[in-house]
């Protein structure tokens, strides 16, 4: 089983207001990664809630294959929702793909191609790599969660993949990286372009 995890606790200081529950495209920032990660095949969705928890999670419409968590921690940092994710997924869970709340132009291809590679190398740990940037979704085995969880702050996976390069394989994507809705102006420049390939 491969899990995902949506990561959409933050408080969007950079935003002015709860970004996770701001339409773009007739739907909440966040259903558009929820939607990718159902779309794309996994077995299981959670989406790890913090900020306004109640608010987001009435606004989602949540597949058969998803759930919603709570972290109380959110205000201490990515990795405390990273955390939490890795505590809730189901007990057969062999991997999970990491996937950010804020980039709702997350390509269904690009969360397959992490679970592809990572079917075909059993890295411990996937990512994939736009034109020479790496980003999300990152994929990480269930041998590397113990590591996983000792990150601390506001980092999420790039402490586990500093440390253990050795453990990364990489999937070259041959264009842009989703962008992060990080200020209402992020948002404006997603409304007038094209819809993510999904």
């Amino acid at each position: 089983m491969i899990s995902g995890v949506v990561l959409a606790a933050g408080m969007a200081t950079r935003f002015g207001s709860t970004k996770q529950l701001v339409h773009l495209r007739g739907k909440p920032l966040v259903q558009h990664v929820i939607d990718a990660a159902d779309a794309a095949g996994l077995d299981e969705i959670v989406v790890v809630l913090g900020h306004d928890a109640n608010r987001v999670a009435d606004a989602l419409r949540l597949p058969p294959s998803a759930r919603t968590v709570k972290n109380p921690r959110f205000a201490e940092g990515q990795s405390t929702s990273l955390r939490i994710g890795l505590e809730a997924v189901g007990p057969g869970s062999e991997a999970l793909v990491i996937l950010l709340g804020d980039e709702p132009g997350t390509d269904v291809r690009d969360i397959r191609a992490v679970v592809e590679a990572y079917r075909r190398t059993r890295a411990p740990v996937v990512r994939v790599r736009y034109r020479d940037d790496p980003g999300h979704p990152v994929l990480i085995a269930r041998e590397a969660w113990p590591a996983a969880s000792e990150v601390t702050g506001d980092r999420g996976a790039r402490d586990l993949i500093r440390d253990h390069p050795d453990w990364v394989v990489e999937v070259d994507i041959d264009r842009p990286p989703p962008a992060d809705v990080d200020t209402g102006r992020d948002l404006r420049q997603l409304e007038t372009n094209d819809p993510p390939g999904q």
